[in-house]
């Protein structure tokens, strides 16, 4: 899926971020920091990767259906459940 360079900038500082954040929590654990803390990291992880997912897919919905590519559009049906993936 190709989505324009300006929809694409901030779901790549996010998952950016997601990743500093990812190293963070892994540092956390291998120093053996409270479980309180690396959770409350874990979730911020989580929450940030899916907001990159949703955002792709909703500026990507209309590029799935109407794909100019060799492969076919996306059906509905397939586009929900590639958005439902991520709930």
């Amino acid at each position: 899926m190709q989505v324009d360079d300006e929809a694409m900038r901030p779901v790549l500082n996010r998952l950016r971020r997601a990743q500093g954040q990812l190293a963070a929590v892994i540092s956390m654990v291998e120093s053996g920091r409270d479980c309180k803390d690396v959770v409350t990291q874990l979730a911020a992880v989580s929450r940030a990767l899916d907001r990159a997912g949703f955002k792709i897919v909703a500026s990507g919905m209309r590029q799935c259906l109407d794909d100019d590519s060799d492969t076919p559009p996306m059906t509905q049906e397939e586009l929900e459940k590639l958005f439902l993936a991520l709930a």
